[in-house]
């Protein structure tokens, strides 16, 4: 299984990003591109990015009705990225239609985008979900049941916190997927996550897959942090 952090490239167009990755001359990441990013830049941006040897995790988290979706991940397909996501709250019918899609769309003697489902952001509180979801069950609840709808919508995994990883292996498979964002290293700030935990913490409790933003993109040396996260991350292997 993949073992290198995820660095989120959460910059607001290709020349900020460029710049970032000039630290990482010649040596071959997994990267996450958002919104943000993709909606400035588009496809060209995937396209160079897989040049330079990069894995991609495309982060645009498509909730739409199920043909909407279908039709979405077919073309999304050809892009050459390794991962794309969808919300679960859009219903097994809308994953499954995703994952379709992405099965038609990809080429002969190509290698289909995983599809992973989130389930609740990790910026999302249990006061916030039951207040303004309407979702009067534990926030732990909530995350269960998406990923065991994505599991039997046949998808490759979930985004969520590392708090709820351990459990969502313990209900899936081990072969299922715990993209979790919200890692921080010791000492770094929280900003808007609400559920955060440290590399080392993660791998401990179940992440398959571990996606870092500011405490790498953030740091002064971006290289020496990524190298830091790395060597903690595959330490807890």
């Amino acid at each position: 299984m993949e073992q290198r952090p995820i660095i989120a490239l959460d910059f607001p167009n290709k020349e900020k990003t460029d710049q970032f990755l000039q630290h990482y001359k010649g040596e071959r990441l997994f990267v996450k591109v958002g919104m943000e990013l993709y909606y400035r830049e588009g496809p060209a941006l995937l396209t160079a990015l897989k040049e330079q040897g990069h894995r991609i995790f495309l982060d645009l988290k498509l909730h739409d009705i199920p043909n909407t979706v279908y039709s979405a991940m077919k073309v999304i397909a050809g892009l050459g990225v390794d991962i794309v996501n969808v919300h679960a709250a859009g219903g097994r019918k809308m994953m499954e239609m995703g994952l379709k899609g992405l099965e038609e769309g990809t080429g002969n003697g190509q290698t289909r985008p995983q599809l992973i489902a989130v389930t609740q952001l990790t910026s999302t509180s249990e006061e916030q979900m039951q207040k303004e979801q309407l979702i009067e069950r534990p926030l732990k609840d909530s995350v269960l049941h998406y990923a065991t709808l994505a599991y039997e919508a046949g998808l490759d995994g979930v985004v969520c916190s590392a708090l709820e990883a351990k459990e969502i292996r313990d209900t899936t498979s081990n072969q299922f997927l715990r993209v979790t964002p919200g890692i921080r290293m010791q000492g770094d700030t929280v900003h808007d996550q609400k559920r955060i935990v440290t590399p080392s913490e993660a791998r401990k409790i179940g992440s398959s897959l571990i996606v870092i933003g500011r405490s790498i993109t953030g740091a002064e040396d971006p290289y020496a942090a990524y190298k830091k996260a790395k060597l903690e991350w595959e330490l807890e292997k």
